[in-house]
């Protein structure tokens, strides 16, 4: 497997009823390579907001249009031949790409948080519970968009996600 494989790679539609199932199969992963269940958890958020953003922004809610979620462990993982041995694995990398349209990166941005209304906090979750977050086109024919997160193994998570809202 060469670096630019990724260990994992789902491709599903674009339907709603996929979310919880994806979000539950890369949270898994993660606990499996040694991610804490609080990072575990951002991670799997971060997956959800992340899909829901493809589906309604990217698709116009089509549900039948195609989403990858490659998952590329750095630093490597443990084997099953070599119990006992520490856990190489440093940060997860996850990749989320489309079809969609494409949008200007730098115009992807959380709502004014000042502005209360529901919706539209995504990109500020994201950013909050991941430690690396990267929007870009997808080259080729199709387009699309790409999605690069990265959460560190032994990070603790950022500003307001750290503490839950959860104020005196």
């Amino acid at each position: 497997m060469t670096p630019q494989e990724p260990h994992v790679k789902l491709e599903l539609r674009s339907n709603p009823l996929f979310l919880s199932g994806a979000r539950e199969m890369v949270s898994s992963i993660a606990k499996r390579l040694g991610f804490s269940d609080e990072s575990a958890a951002h991670i799997a958020l971060a997956i959800d907001e992340a899909l829901c953003n493809v589906i309604r922004h990217g698709y116009d809610k089509s549900p039948e249009r195609p989403i990858w979620i490659s998952l590329f462990p750095e630093g490597g993982v443990a084997t099953p031949d070599a119990p006992g041995q520490p856990n190489p694995t440093t940060a997860l990398r996850i990749v989320i790409e489309d079809e969609a349209k494409q949008v200007d990166p730098a115009e992807i941005k959380s709502r004014d948080l000042e502005e209360i209304r529901p919706g539209g906090l995504g990109v500020h979750i994201i950013q909050q519970v991941m430690d690396s977050v990267k929007y870009e086109h997808r080259g080729g024919p199709a387009g699309g968009m790409r999605l690069t997160m990265i959460k560190n193994r032994s990070a603790q998570p950022k500003g307001e996600a750290a503490d839950r809202g959860c104020r005196p």
